[in-house]
Formats: C-alpha cells, structure tokens, sequence
C-alpha cells in the first residue's frame, strides 16, 4: 500500500478550512441583511472589500500604504457624479472603478520604487492631494458639502429604493470584487508576489523584476479599493468629504490588523467587527474612538495574527 504523503495531507486540510471559512462567510453574509439593518450590512460589504484590497498590497505584498483613501475616495465622488448625471448604477460603478485605476497609475509608478517608510509616505502625501482637491473643487465635488440628492435607477426591475435589495447587489459585486482576490492570491503572479515579499533580493535573482510586480499588485488593490467605494456611494446614495480623509486610510489598516492578514477573510470579518462595535457603542455613552483604539492595542498585544488568522493557526494546532 502506497503511504499518502504528509504534505499533501496537510494541504487537504489546509483545502478543507479555507472552504469552511468561504461557506461560513457566505451563509453570514446571506442572511445578514435579517440580522442587522441592511445600511450597516451594505457598510461592511464595502468597508471589507477595501479592506481586502489593502490587503493585497501590505499583507502579499509587504507594502504599507496611507493613501488607499484616495482611491476609495475618487470612486466614491466619481460614481456619485455619474449618477447625478443620469448614468445607471453599473456605468456609474464602472466608471468609480476606472477613475480609480486611472489614479493609481501614477502614484503606483512614483512610490513602487521607494520602501518601506518612504513608500507610506508618498502615498500618504498623494491622498492629501486628494482631499484638497476634492475640498476646493467645489463645483463638481460640494467641498465640504460633498455630493447628495442623486437618483439610483432601477435595473432590470431591481428596485434600489429598497435597502435590502441595494444589499444583495452589492453582495454579488463583493463576490466578483473577492474572487478577483482569490485568483489573484491563488495564482501564479501571487506566488511570485509573496517571493518578492519575503526577500526581493533573492526574487531578483532567480529572473523577476519586484518593480513590476509591485506595481500590478498596487494597480490591482488599487481597482478592487475603488469599487468598494462605488458601493459605499451606491448604499448611502451621499458622498462626504469624510471619504478622502487620512483617518479613512488609518481605518482600513486598523481593520486589516484587526482580522488577520494574509488571510483574504481576515480584513473582512475585521470590517465587520470594527463597525458592528462602533454601531453598538453609539447608543452608549461611551467614547467610541477610546472604545475601539482599546481593542485594537488588545488584538495587536494578544492576537498578533489577528482574530481569523488566530483562530486557524489553533485549528492547525489542534489538527
């Protein structure tokens, strides 16, 4: 009898948890439009899709950006302009999607070739950028308004009046927005990807160049970041200055660390838990940000691989 390889075994079972955690979140996120109000449902779908997105970059990628908010910001305020036009929700949410791409272009070629401190603070002083111009243009932006009043039409009968059925539309662009995540992870560009991570110096000497995969990686986040803030714009149907903000880029990373990178679940399940917790604490007297900056120093002293990436590292012990 041929003896089955240890290493294969253990990859089944590596196979096995990560389907439990795909069916698990899926079932959740199915039904939780009836377990919370579907806003706060629609919130999370976006918040984790720009979650994962940072994720691609800092935790495959090792790189650290400030400055995802630009790109979450410039498709917020671009698919918001599309709708106050006339356009349909998904030429709008293309359209958030390109800008943000379009973006990206010249922030990822100015910062890929700078590491570590440097690289978050270029991206940092771009997302500033950002938000003046989005401050000072007021005519196409609001400034300090921000954009609201716009229509979101109905497509083929979907009526997005209706917040549950705002929620399961965007449940199927988080699904296409993850699974361009997955594959992307999954394939043979992540491999590569997370070599140049660990050490580009050997990366570069076996034949890859880190600048260009650098610079897809953060193309990519880039795009899946924007199209998490076409949903946010298409759930709350208002854009405010708020989207543009350093602190928003501070939040995602908080998320990110919050659930466990290089996990793919992990930033969405720390999306989930970070506005569930500040949802609650609203209807509290107790200070939010206190609240929550006391959790996250909990999770980072006690959880160092966040919640998700916790949990499966003691599912692997126990295994």
């Amino acid at each position: 009898m041929t003896a089955i390889p240890r290493t294969a075994s253990r990859n089944d079972r590596e196979r096995t948890i990560r389907a439990a955690w795909m069916i698990g979140l899926g079932l959740l996120l199915l039904i939780l439009p009836r377990l919370i109000y579907p806003v706060l449902a629609l919130d999370i779908l976006a918040w984790g899709l720009f979650a994962v997105a940072f994720d691609l970059l800092f935790g495959f990628s090792g790189l650290l950006s400030f400055g995802h908010a630009a790109f979450w910001g410039s498709s917020a305020y671009f698919t918001a302009y599309l709708l106050a036009n006339g356009q349909s929700v998904p030429v709008a949410m293309l359209g958030g999607t390109l800008s943000a791409l379009i973006l990206a272009i010249p922030i990822a070629y100015l910062s890929v070739r700078s590491a570590g401190i440097y690289f978050s603070m270029i991206t940092l002083a771009f997302a500033q950028m950002v938000y003046f111009v989005a401050l000072q243009w007021t005519d196409v932006t609001g400034g300090e308004n921000g954009l609201q009043g716009f229509d979101r039409p109905s497509l083929f009968g979907l009526d997005f009046s209706n917040s549950t059925t705002r929620y399961y539309f965007c449940l199927a662009v988080f699904a296409v927005g993850f699974y361009i995540a997955y594959r992307t992870v999954r394939s043979p560009f992540g491999q590569a990807q997370q070599a140049v991570r660990d050490n580009e110096q050997r990366a570069q000497s076996i034949g890859y160049n880190p600048v260009r995969f650098k610079f897809t990686a953060f193309m990519i986040s880039a795009g899946l970041a924007g199209l998490a803030g076409s949903m946010y714009t298409f759930g709350h149907g208002v854009v405010s200055l708020d989207v543009t903000k350093w602190t928003t880029s501070g939040e995602v990373v908080m998320m990110t660390l919050l659930g466990g990178t290089t996990t793919l679940f992990g930033p969405a399940v720390g999306a989930g838990l970070v506005l569930l917790l500040r949802d609650q604490l609203t209807t509290s007297s107790l200070p939010v940000g206190i609240v929550t900056g006391l959790v996250f120093v909990a999770v980072v002293l006690f959880f160092r691989a966040g919640v998700v990436g916790t949990v499966q590292g003691w599912v692997r012990r126990r295994r």
